[in-house]
């Protein structure tokens, strides 16, 4: 893995003439986790796709800069909401899929760990569409932590799993992507106060910071700092809302 950098994205996007986002600035700490919630629409996902250089469908006015000074999207792994699984390839396929289309000698042992810590050692041959919604998330998920990147872009990738299951992936991936630079979006307030050490809330009109609990990510899901934070979040969201 490169170095982590800090990065930071300011600038408008527009949409037809129309705006998605007004002038912003978000900086994303090094090797931190910065969590970014807001309404549907407001352009959170456009932000992930600016980073990772992908195609967003909107006019971008601004810049997205690292702090070394070096490019950001050859460093960059994404998980996308869709987990894109290829849907002739079996799980163990689809996890390996950057290494493959890369050229590269796949590390098998760290597929085969990743895996096993998803639960998914049962599966390895089957496809797609033999899986749970939740199965292909995780196996969306161990392919963005097999590319073992310094800048993580996960867009909603809990979003399918049981309770149980969602705080299960939530430990596993703060501990593998521990000292990345992580931007996770998320509509969900507790997960954010579960994973944020920055906690940003998004609307066409700008970032509203929110503090983070004091306990260490990813905390505890009882810790009472979390819990008033997830409720300080969702009175921000419905404030934005209305």
């Amino acid at each position: 893995m490169t170095s982590t950098p800090d990065l930071t994205i300011s600038g408008s996007a527009t949409i037809g003439g129309a705006t998605l986002f007004a002038p912003l600035s978000l900086a994303l700490g090094a090797g931190q986790w910065t969590c970014l919630l807001g309404g549907s629409g407001v352009g959170k996902t456009t932000v992930l796709r600016l980073i990772a250089g992908l195609d967003t469908g909107a006019e971008f006015t601004g810049q997205i800069t690292a702090s070394d000074g070096q490019p950001v999207t050859q460093r960059v792994a994404y998980m996308a909401q869709d987990d894109l699984l290829l849907p002739w390839a079996t799980v163990a396929q689809n996890v390996l899929l950057g290494p493959r289309l890369r050229g590269e000698t796949p590390d098998l042992a760290r597929r085969d760990r990743l895996i096993e810590r998803m639960r998914l050692q049962d599966h390895l041959t089957k496809k797609p569409g033999e899986l749970s919604g939740g199965q292909r998330q995780r196996v969306a998920l161990a392919r963005t932590l097999m590319e073992d990147r310094p800048i993580v872009l996960l867009d909603e990738p809990f979003s399918a799993l049981d309770a149980r299951t969602r705080a299960d992936m939530q430990d596993l991936a703060a501990e593998a992507l521990q000292g990345r630079t992580v931007l996770l979006v998320t509509h969900d307030p507790a997960e954010a106060a579960r994973l944020g050490q920055t906690i940003v809330v998004m609307t066409q009109h700008g970032l509203t910071p929110c503090q983070p609990p004091a306990a260490s990510a990813p905390r505890k899901v009882d810790d009472l700092g979390s819990l008033e934070t997830q409720g300080a979040l969702l009175r921000l969201l419905r404030e934005e809302a209305a």
